[in-house]
C-alpha cells in the first residue's frame, strides 16, 4: 500500500505515534520517525519492519528552521516525501482562574506551532513528489469543549481550521488535508491520570493510527478537508 513512500512521523515516540510508525512501515512505508525522546524513538525504529528507516531526534518542531532542516534531511536521504503524520501535541486542563497565559501558550505550541511548522516546510517536498498527504490529530475537544479544557478546545479547533483551510489551498497540488478526531485515547499516561474512568469507551491507539493511515494512502485519494472522528 505505501511501497515506495516516505512519510515522516511526528511524535514518534509516543502511543499513536509508535503505532502509525509500525503500521507504514508494515505496508511497505520507508517512514522517517521524528520524537525528542531520544532513547523511545530509536527503540521504536529499531523495531520497524523493512528498511531504511530514519531516527530524528535533534529537531524540535516548534522552531520554523529547524522543522526545514528536518524535511531537508528526509529529502536528502530519501530523495522524496509523500507524506506526513502529526502525532506530536500536548494536552492540559484548568480553570480559566489558574490557567494563565502559559498554558494558552503552551497548548497552541505543541499542538498548532508542530503541525503548521512540518506542513509549511513539507509541502514543498510533497508538491515536487506529485502530491501526497497531509494527516493532523485533532480531537473531539475541538468540536466541543468541556469545563476546564479552553485552551486545549481551541487549540485543537485550530488544528481543524488549519485543516480545512489547507485542504482547500492545496487541492491543486494534489496535496490532500485531512484530520482525525480521538475521543479519549487508551494510554498508559490517560488511565494514571483517570483512574476510576470507564475505559470501554476509550479509543486505542491502533485505531487511531488505523485511521491516520487510511488517510494518508490511496485509498482515501478522493478524501481531503475531513475531520474524522475516532471512537
Amino acid at each position: 500500500m505505501f511501497t515506495g513512500k516516505v512519510i515522516i512521523v511526528t511524535g514518534a515516540a509516543g502511543n499513536v505515534g509508535s503505532a502509525l510508525a509500525a503500521l507504514l512501515a508494515s505496508r511497505g512505508a520507508r517512514v522517517a520517525a521524528v520524537d525528542t525522546a531520544r532513547d523511545r524513538l530509536a527503540a521504536v525504529t529499531a523495531g520497524l519492519p523493512g528498511g531504511g528507516h530514519l531516527a530524528l531526534a535533534d529537531h524540535d518542531l516548534t522552531d520554523p528552521a529547524a522543522t526545514e532542516a528536518l524535511v531537508a534531511t528526509v529529502r536528502q536521504a530519501c530523495g522524496r516525501l509523500d507524506g506526513v503524520g502529526t502525532t506530536v501535541g500536548g494536552f492540559a486542563m484548568a480553570k480559566l482562574a489558574d490557567a494563565g497565559l502559559e498554558q494558552w501558550d503552551t497548548m497552541f505550541s505543541l499542538n498548532v506551532k508542530t503541525t503548521w511548522n512540518i506542513y509549511r516546510a513539507a509541502v514543498p517536498a510533497i508538491r515536487a513528489a506529485g502530491g501526497g498527504a497531509l494527516v493532523a490529530i485533532g480531537s473531539v475537544a475541538g468540536l466541543k469543549a468541556s469545563g476546564e479544557m479552553a485552551a486545549y478546545g481551541a487549540s485543537k479547533s485550530a488544528v481543524m481550521r488549519l485543516t480545512e483551510s489547507l485542504a482547500d489551498e492545496l487541492r491543486p497540488d494534489r496535496i490532500r488535508v485531512n484530520a482525525v478526531l480521538p475521543t479519549t485515547i487508551d494510554t498508559p499516561q490517560n488511565r494514571a491520570a483517570m483512574p476510576g474512568a470507564d475505559t470501554s469507551r476509550w479509543v486505542s491507539p491502533a485505531e487511531v493510527a488505523e485511521a491516520i493511515a487510511f488517510l494518508l494512502s490511496d485509498r482515501a485519494s478522493g478524501v481531503t478537508g475531513a475531520l474524522l472522528p475516532v471512537g
